[in-house]
């Protein structure tokens, strides 16, 4: 995607361009606010106000006592920590798809909000709608299944790299994070997500997060090991919590409402299917997803609630489920050597769910993946289980 960085309020910026062909770096200097750049526009403006944008290639840590508008692509190059204060809200121009946070390979972000004082990243428009920005995107060094050995690939949005062989990597830590009126679109096939994970480890630290009235996906894994926990996704249009390109991380404490335009709860891929699964050894998407409520329209209304598809594998645990006409729907091909072995993984023991409630499900489990098995050798403990406890640690910093 060719970028254009969107300045049209920027106050008296000073810009500097840069001769590299990565459209994502020609902003090097970012900071537009009257304090730097010596006031004007006839009195009118806030003193106090900083607009970013650009690719920053030292630190930047916020100020709690400016104001920030995100009027373009914010890229922190590596090496450098963007630290955000807790209770900030950060303002993005309403402007789509070319605004939006990106911490690169070997940067870090540093966000840490509380329950009293969560950090908020949401549209400056005074009716604000899905989509109206980007989103926040971390990309680190864990592995990744699109391509082989020690080889990067690169984000859809921002063309960024992303990938490698460091399970362990640290893209820094959100707590407290809520975004929202996130998911422009560059085009049909680019769109931005909430929080998007490109091959980010589980050196990073993500609890406490909200994606809240997003245009496509609340939270996206591609790849990566990173951890997540306390994760709150509501009134997503698309998938509320999606995963790629060989995501192996754990997922504990999950919340999805939808509204009235909405997709899947979970989609759930092994691999690409845009580009493949190149790993070398072969390796799946299979993460660990515990105590998880995922709130439909009803079961005339919505539709699936978890599709697993491209060979995923994955062990869920204590899945609550109301609303749907589907309750995991299964998509893939017979045999284990086919490119989509998704019920290869159920017979292995690798696709699994234990402890499961559903509420208001005309179709517990849709098997459309050419082996056959039972609903009882890929879910037990029906009616057992509980979902998350959203009531109590939801309180205070998520919306609805």
């Amino acid at each position: 995607m060719k970028n254009k960085f969107l300045l049209g309020l920027a106050l008296l910026g000073v810009l500097a361009t840069s001769c590299s062909t990565d459209d994502t770096s020609d902003i090097v200097i970012n900071d537009n606010s009257t304090v730097n750049n010596g006031g004007g526009g006839g009195g009118t403006q806030d003193p106090d106000t900083v607009y970013l944008s650009g690719t920053y290639t030292s630190d930047l840590t916020l100020d709690a006592n400016k104001t920030y508008v995100l009027n373009g692509s914010l890229i922190m190059a590596n090496g450098t920590t963007l630290t955000i204060p807790a209770c900030m809200t950060i303002e993005a121009l309403a402007a789509g798809s070319n605004v939006y946070i990106a911490i690169s390979q070997g940067a870090q972000i540093i966000a840490n909000g509380t329950a009293d004082c969560p950090i908020v990243f949401t549209s400056n428009a005074a009716n604000p709608q899905a989509g109206d920005w980007g989103g926040l995107i971390l990309l680190g060094e864990a592995p990744i299944n699109s391509v082989s050995g020690n080889a990067t690939s690169t984000s859809e949005i921002a063309s960024l790299p992303y990938g490698g062989t460091n399970a362990g990597d640290n893209s820094g830590s959100l707590r407290y994070v809520r975004v929202e009126y996130s998911g422009g679109a560059a085009d049909g096939q680019s769109e931005n997500n909430g929080f998007s994970f490109y091959g980010v480890g589980n050196g990073t630290v993500v609890s406490h997060i909200q994606a809240f009235e997003g245009k496509d996906d609340g939270v996206e894994f591609f790849g990566g090991t990173v951890n997540a926990d306390y994760i709150s996704v509501v009134n997503a249009q698309d998938d509320s919590i999606d995963w790629t390109e060989g995501y192996s991380g754990t997922i504990t404490n999950a919340y999805v409402k939808h509204g009235v335009d909405h997709d899947k709860a979970f989609e759930c891929d092994g691999y690409n299917t845009d580009v493949g699964n190149n790993s070398s050894p072969l390796f799946w998407s299979k993460p660990t997803v515990n105590d998880v409520t995922i709130l439909g329209l009803g079961s005339g209304v919505s539709a699936e609630a978890v599709r697993l598809r491209a060979g995923t594998q994955g062990i869920f645990n204590n899945i609550l489920i109301e609303g749907y006409a589907e309750g995991f729907d299964l998509d893939g091909d017979a045999g284990a050597s086919s490119d989509n072995p998704t019920g290869t993984g159920v017979l292995s023991g690798d696709l699994q769910v234990t402890n499961v409630t559903f509420v208001d499900v005309l179709d517990k489990v849709k098997n459309d993946t050419g082996e056959v098995f039972s609903d009882a050798e890929f879910f037990t403990g029906e009616g057992n289980a509980t979902g998350t406890d959203y009531e109590t640690w939801g309180a205070g910093w998520t919306v609805e």
